[in-house]
């Protein structure tokens, strides 16, 4: 069944990125439905995310800011 978004607003929202070890987080500005809270981003901002993820995987982030440390809990 396909979902119909009838009433939404342009928000920032904080995307979390994974690429191989590394993780980045941005905040990008999406549609959002005002009733299930599903965000709905444009094309270009998803291909940011994909070229993001893999700059990532392949340790191309020096032009990322370092932001602290990320643990896994075991």
């Amino acid at each position: 069944m396909l979902k119909v978004h009838r009433r939404k607003e342009r928000q920032e929202v904080e995307k979390l990125l994974r690429g191989g070890a590394h993780t980045a987080v941005l905040k990008v500005r999406a549609e959002v439905c005002l009733r299930c809270g599903e965000w709905l981003r444009s094309q270009e901002t998803v291909r940011r995310f994909k070229e993001i993820r893999s700059k990532l995987k392949h340790q191309e982030a020096a032009e990322f800011k370092p932001m602290g440390l990320s643990f896994e809990v075991v």
